[in-house]
């Protein structure tokens, strides 16, 4: 009978729904031939998705430069002593860079107005036009920075394989260094690792690695840069000082308006001489901000709090991962290791999940042609993170419940 009919495709239905809560999945397998979208093509097609929702939500996991300055750091502001930086006379700029260059080991530190800006001014500082960066092919610099080094440096990029892990081969390295001696290569100049490592969901690299790159990097005449966008995270998750993260780097850009909370800016460290070249590139750069002191108490704030606040990141995002798994999504559990969770968008496109998540209160990010990003920061929500992965699934579970009516309703 129909109805017979009905009830057991109901049945296989909540069956299905039943095996996929169950299921223990991994991504890394395929993790190498995987697209990442690039920005413009997955931010555009999200915000198309997320105007036309209903909701107001009640998480925002797109990114965490979402994050918002706190009470406490706006009243910071209003009443910041401040001064003209490119004399270099705001006090409480100076303050916040000596702070950061004490908190990561470092002899000086400069305040600017963005990390591409900090990753452009180090790249910039230390090589010269014509001459090469040996960088991750996954990069943020090389991916996601526009090629700011070579459009306005001369700067040549050479690529290393980034692995699952968000590290390079040691001997891929080696061969990549250019003989000195040959007058139809660019030098070799410039070494970068990223950590935490975005492309690769938030991977944190190992301080044995990060050791053992660098000293081969600097035994074969190459300087070593670190994009510490995430640089707290990553030290969180493995363990360690902000200045034992720092200190295999001649120089070190950390970003203090992400998870931090800080409404602008990032720190670029290194040696005194580093950084006065690096104010120059700076000024040419559009990037003297004179009474940032403003913008500056704020960030001193979170620099302040940025150990706290990225354990608590790290764990929130863990709990949601879990919970994730808990309601049946593919995802690797092993490798949530910082504030950065990416999983399957189980079956629907990337860009669908979205918008059916936006429609139930969480934002999260189109990231691969099957994958979606979520992350963890200050201002991510105020609710429990699993109650972000429970409204998740139920914009998965509606949708296959449509589908089973559908089934049952179409004549057959």
């Amino acid at each position: 009978s129909n109805c017979a009919m009905r009830s057991s495709v109901v049945g296989l239905g909540v069956a299905r729904m039943q095996f996929s809560a169950r299921a223990a999945y991994s991504w890394q397998a395929a993790h190498s031939s995987r697209k990442i979208y690039s920005g413009t093509s997955f931010s555009r097609s999200y915000v198309t998705a997320a105007q036309s929702t209903s909701v107001e939500s009640s998480f925002d996991l797109r990114s965490d430069t979402l994050s918002l300055p706190s009470a406490e750091m706006r009243d910071a502001m209003a009443t910041a002593e401040v001064g003209d930086d490119v004399f270099g006379e705001d006090p409480t700029v100076n303050l916040l860079q000596k702070e950061a260059a004490q908190r990561f080991g470092k002899a000086a530190a400069l305040y600017v107005p963005s990390g591409t800006m900090s990753n452009l001014i180090a790249l910039l500082t230390h090589c010269n036009r014509g001459e090469e960066v040996l960088l991750g092919d996954r990069s943020h610099i090389f991916l996601w920075e526009q090629g700011g080094s070579a459009s306005l440096g001369g700067i040549h990029p050479r690529t290393l394989r980034n692995t699952a892990q968000g590290t390079v081969d040691i001997n891929e390295l080696l061969l990549a260094v250019r003989p000195r001696d040959d007058p139809h290569q660019p030098w070799s100049k410039l070494f970068c690792l990223e950590n935490s490592h975005n492309a690769t969901g938030g991977k944190a690299l190992p301080p044995s690695f990060v050791h053992e790159a660098c000293n081969t990097a600097r035994a074969n005449g190459l300087i070593c840069h670190l994009d510490g966008a995430r640089v707290t995270n990553a030290a969180s998750y493995l363990g360690i000082s902000l200045q034992q993260s720092a200190a295999d780097f001649d120089s070190v850009s950390v970003c203090l308006s992400k998870g931090m909370g800080a409404p602008v800016g990032s720190v670029l460290l290194g040696t005194q001489e580093f950084v006065d070249m690096a104010r120059r590139w700076r000024k040419v750069l559009g990037g003297g901000m004179r009474q940032c002191g403003v913008l500056a108490a704020a960030a001193r704030i979170a620099l302040r709090d940025c150990e706290k606040q990225a354990q608590d990141d790290n764990r929130r995002a863990k709990l949601f991962a879990e919970e994730l798994a808990l309601n049946g999504f593919e995802i690797d559990l092993q490798g949530i290791q910082t504030n950065i969770v990416v999983f399957s968008a189980n079956g629907m496109s990337p860009e669908q999940l979205c918008k059916l998540a936006a429609e139930r209160g969480v934002k999260i990010l189109p990231w691969t042609q099957t994958q979606v990003r979520a992350v963890w920061h200050r201002t991510a929500g105020d609710a429990p993170p699993e109650e972000a992965a429970r409204l998740i699934a139920s914009a998965t579970a509606g949708k296959l419940q449509n589908a089973i009516f559908d089934l049952v309703c179409c004549p057959i």
